[in-house]
C-alpha cells in the first residue's frame, strides 16, 4: 500500500490505518476475540501500518487485543492510542481527566497492556477543559523526553488548543471525525493542519458504515450499538440521508467500485497527509477498504461530488447532546 507521512514530524504510515475500536465497543456485542485478533492480522498483511485504539475502548480490553494481535509485527506498524478519561475502581467512566499526573499513569498502564515499550502516538481523546492544553502537551512532552511515547497527538479539538498545544510540544496528528456527510473540518482545521504540518487522521470516514450503502431506513442496531442514540441514524434521517449514498453509489458503478471505496478515495483524495482509519470485523470489508487506497478519482470525479454533495444537506446531528459538549470548538 502507498505510504503517506502524518504532517512533517509524524511516522511514516500506510495511507489507510484501521479502527480497532468496533471489535470491543460501540457496536453491539465484542467481536469474538481470535476473530478479532485474525481481521487486524489480515490488515498487516495487506499492507496496513496504522492501528488505532484507546484505553476507553472496552474499556481497556482493546488495547490488550491490539496488542497480542500486533505481538509479531512489533516495529513493522504503528499502534496510536488516547488518555484523556478517568475511571473508578469497577472501570467504569467518570468524566475527562487530562491532569498530568493521570495522563502519566494512563501511559504506564497502556504499555503495559499494549505489550510495547514505547507508545508509537498518544492522543488526547478530548480536550478537558479543566486542564491548560500547554500542561497537557507539557506533560506528554516529559514521557517523550522518557523514552515512553514517540509522538504526540490530539483527538476533536478546536484550532486555538491545536495551536496552544503545538507551540509547547509538536503536534504530529489531529484525530477527529471527517468524511463527506460531516465536513467541518474544511473550513478552519484542514487549513491549520497545513499551515502547522500536522497530520490528519479522520475516524468514522464511512459515516460509521452509513456510507457504505449497506443501512437504510430499516436497519436494526444491536443492543450497544452507539448509532442507535445518534440522531443522524434515526430512521428519519436515515431516508433523508440516503441521497448522499445514491451520489456515491453513481460513481461507484462507472469506476467499478463501491460507495464506500468512493467515499474514502474522496478523502484521500483532499490532502496528502489524510489518513482515514476505517474500522471492520470482516476480512472481505477489510479487503473493500483496502481497496479504496487504488482507486484514483479525476478531477472531474472529485468536481462532481463536490458539486453533487453541495445541493445536499445532511439531516440529524452526528453525536447526542452529552458527547457533543466534549467537543472542543
Amino acid at each position: 500500500m502507498q505510504q503517506r507521512r502524518l504532517g512533517t514530524s509524524g511516522p511514516e504510515v500506510s495511507a489507510l490505518g484501521f479502527g480497532c475500536m468496533g471489535l470491543s465497543s460501540g457496536l453491539g456485542p465484542a467481536a469474538d476475540r481470535q476473530d478479532a485478533i485474525a481481521v487486524i492480522r489480515a490488515a498487516v498483511e495487506r499492507g496496513v501500518t496504522l492501528f488505532d485504539t484507546a484505553e476507553v475502548y472496552g474499556p481497556f480490553v482493546n488495547e490488550e487485543l491490539v496488542g497480542e494481535a500486533l505481538a509479531p509485527f512489533r516495529g513493522q506498524v504503528v499502534i496510536a492510542t488516547k488518555f484523556g478519561f478517568g475511571f473508578d475502581d469497577q472501570g467504569r467512566q467518570t468524566g475527562l481527566d487530562s491532569r498530568p499526573e493521570h495522563t502519566a499513569q494512563v501511559a504506564d498502564a497502556s504499555l503495559k497492556r499494549l505489550g510495547v515499550e514505547e507508545i508509537d502516538l498518544f492522543y488526547q481523546h478530548r480536550v478537558d477543559p479543566q486542564v491548560p492544553i500547554e500542561d497537557v502537551a507539557g506533560a506528554v512532552g516529559e514521557l517523550i523526553r522518557a523514552g515512553k511515547v514517540k509522538y504526540f497527538g490530539l483527538s476533536e479539538a478546536g484550532v486555538q488548543t491545536i495551536r496552544r498545544a503545538h507551540a509547547v510540544q509538536p503536534v504530529a496528528a489531529l484525530q477527529s471525525e471527517y468524511s463527506l456527510w460531516w465536513r467541518e473540518p474544511e473550513a478552519e482545521i484542514l487549513p491549520t493542519l497545513d499551515e502547522l504540518g500536522i497530520g490528519f487522521v479522520p475516524f468514522s470516514p464511512l459515516g460509521r458504515g452509513f456510507l457504505t450503502g449497506t443501512i437504510d431506513r430499516n436497519t436494526a442496531f444491536a443492543d450497544g450499538d452507539i448509532r442507535a442514540g445518534i440522531p443522524r441514524f434515526s430512521p428519519e434521517a436515515r431516508q433523508a440521508n440516503q441521497t448522499l449514498v445514491d451520489l456515491l453509489g453513481r460513481i461507484a458503478a462507472r469506476k467499478s467500485a463501491t460507495a464506500g471505496q468512493v467515499a474514502l478515495a474522496w478523502l484521500l483524495a483532499q490532502q496528502p497527509w489524510i489518513v482515514p482509519i476505517p474500522g471492520t470485523r470482516r476480512v472481505e470489508r477489510l479487503e473493500e477498504n483496502v481497496g479504496a487506497a487504488d482507486l484514483e478519482l479525476t478531477a472531474g470525479d472529485l468536481a462532481e461530488i463536490d458539486e453533487a454533495a453541495a445541493t445536499i444537506e445532511v439531516q440529524g446531528a452526528r453525536y447526542p447532546e452529552h458527547m457533543q459538549r466534549m467537543i472542543d470548538r
